[in-house]
């Protein structure tokens, strides 16, 4: 009986751990960015062409990301001006139909407001080149070693 126990222990307890490992994998690639901008932050993005940015697509729990080049004027996202990048260097033009198109697309920490497509797909642009750097960590001081 000890033996029976011991052994659903063992199980369940692998179980937990393997669970919680396949949770961390199971994040998009649009979760993780968007982690790291809202634990960092951004500097602010000036009007321009960004040949540099990650493209975001999602739609249900899937999530694709992309390098691609957007146009920002007066601090917006031109939505008829983004590109897909291919592995040779070279752009297509991103067309989809947007469910609001006369909607202003602000720029927010590094991060485009979601795009809503009539296909109810979602897309965001991050702009990887303007998050700020790590702060720096305060130096942990040791534990007391003293001998009374």
């Amino acid at each position: 009986m000890k033996k029976i126990l011991l052994t659903l222990l063992i199980f369940s307890t692998a179980n937990v751990l393997f669970s919680q490992e396949q949770e961390e994998e199971q994040q998009t690639c649009y979760q993780r960015y968007a982690a790291v901008f809202e634990k960092r932050g951004a500097f602010d993005i000036a009007d321009g062409v960004y040949n540099d940015v990650i493209i975001s697509f999602r739609k249900g729990s899937m999530a694709e990301c992309y390098y691609g080049k957007v146009e920002v004027k007066n601090q917006k996202i031109n939505i008829y001006e983004m590109y897909l990048k291919f592995e040779d260097d070279t752009y297509e033009k991103v067309t989809r139909k947007f469910r609001y198109p006369e909607q202003a697309i602000d720029i927010t920490n590094g991060m485009s407001r979601t795009m809503i497509t009539a296909d109810d797909e979602l897309i965001t642009i991050l702009f990887v080149k303007k998050i700020k750097p790590k702060k720096k960590s305060y130096s942990k001081a040791p534990d007391p070693n003293f001998d009374f």
